[in-house]
């Protein structure tokens, strides 16, 4: 019989010892499936279209309940828009669904292209967004000017939408003279405040809480504009994250929390960061703060739930998160081999779909578009980004630079060059 040791009060006993030692060891969480086997999604519910209804734009947390652990979707099985939220949107007029879809299909010819002249040696890193346009390219378009998004180096489809100069994105990701930050960043760290996009950071989470001080700082001047903060499943585990939802339900300043569920974070799946949680969006709850989930490749979904947010916060209710359940298609950068992590089908076996196919497929069904003008549509976009492409390159890559002077490296650090640095640049010669 094992040896049995009792509690201090000395009445009740406790665990044997070798059954204490089971229960004390530490808890790794595993991945449904590992490289070398099929893709596996069955713990993942996908609940029918149309079931959750609309909240008033001032419910509070303990209303959320059902948004933040269900999902918000759209477009059924037969392509078709129903409930609530379908009801809420209204008749979306057939341009401004193509303008959606022509976002994502640029978006799309970006990532294949910059992917390719990062193989190639012409810039040194890249980050794609594949499987993830619809999030993007459909907030930037429900959003005002002056309004700030403080993303993360995921998020270039605000930047398409928002329809950013191509020639300045991709100088920036070669580093060359038209690179509005003078190669001052990493390639994919974009800061473009006239489009609302705020300086991505490579520390992932910080933009959080610089969204909620914006937000307050708007908040306190009146100026009746928005911040938006973007965020990965993995940096909700960041401490910045939490200490940017315990500010936001202080202050309740004008601010959407965005948290894009892409399923990976680098090569750890979503289980490490979510823990226990139901979902990202429960979180939120716990801060007092509303939350929503959502289909975040049915566009109209996405059209739908950004204009309600966004709606709520100009009007002074305070915060929202929003959970965006998507998936990240390819790797998590240009550093990265996924197939070391993942199995190799796992993009094809994901149960919500490719956010380019069911909106084209939906705008067919609406006789606004058809199979021969989506090809038309891709060929004449990937016309235009490749020769945007070649003419930025004419301005130089990694493998044939322009000459830039040393003396760059002064400039544009502050407004107002420092002592040092000035006394350093005439040691130079310059």
């Amino acid at each position: 019989m094992p040896d049995i040791s009792t509690t201090t009060d000395g009445e009740h006993p406790a665990l044997p010892a070798q059954d204490a030692a089971k229960r004390s060891r530490l808890q790794f969480p595993h991945p449904p499936a590992r490289p070398d086997q099929p893709a596996d999604f069955s713990t993942i519910v996908v609940p029918p279209a149309g079931i959750l209804p609309v909240p008033p734009l001032d419910i509070d947390a303990k209303g959320c309940r059902d948004l933040a652990v269900g999902m918000i979707r759209i477009l059924d099985e037969n392509h078709t828009p129903v409930g609530p939220w379908a009801d809420y949107l209204g008749e979306v007029s057939a341009d401004r669904l193509r303008q959606g879809l022509r976002d994502m299909l640029k978006m799309r010819a970006i990532d294949k292209r910059m992917l390719n002249a990062q193989r190639q040696g012409k810039t040194s890193f890249y980050v794609q967004c594949t499987g993830e346009e619809a999030i993007g390219c459909c907030f930037q378009r429900a959003l005002s000017q002056g309004d700030m998004n403080f993303p993360t180096y995921r998020q270039q489809t605000l930047l398409v939408a928002a329809e950013y100069p191509l020639e300045q994105l991709m100088g920036q990701l070669y580093s060359n003279p038209l690179d509005p930050l003078k190669g001052r960043q990493l390639p994919v760290m974009h800061s473009a405040k006239d489009y609302g996009f705020f300086s991505i950071s490579g520390n992932l989470g910080t933009q959080y809480v610089q969204a909620v001080g914006w937000a307050m700082a708007a908040a306190l001047t009146g100026t009746g504009k928005i911040a938006a903060a973007w965020i990965g499943d993995g940096a909700t585990a960041s401490n910045d994250f939490h200490s940017a939802l315990l500010t936001a339900s202080v202050y309740l300043p004008p601010v959407v929390l965005n948290v894009v569920n892409n399923q990976w974070a680098i090569s750890t799946f979503t289980g490490v960061a979510a823990g226990k949680s139901e979902t990202y969006a429960a979180r939120a709850l716990g801060y007092g703060i509303p939350a929503l989930r959502v289909d975040g490749n049915d566009y109209l979904a996405v059209m739908a739930v950004s204009r309600w947010a966004i709606e709520r916060a100009r009007q002074g209710h305070g915060p929202v998160l929003i959970e965006w359940f998507t998936y990240r298609v390819g790797a998590h950068s240009t550093s990265d081999d996924p197939s070391a992590y993942r199995p190799r089908d796992e993009a094809r076996a994901w149960p919500l779909g490719d956010p380019v196919d069911r909106l084209k497929t939906y705008l067919i069904s609406r006789g606004d578009w058809s199979e021969e003008r989506h090809v038309q549509a891709e060929a004449e976009i990937l016309d235009e980004v490749i020769a945007v492409q070649k003419a930025v390159e004419a301005h130089g890559t990694f493998v044939d630079p322009q000459p830039i002077s040393p003396s760059e490296i002064f400039l544009n650090v502050y407004a107002d060059m420092a002592e040092h640095l000035r006394r350093q640049r005439q040691e130079m010669g310059y």
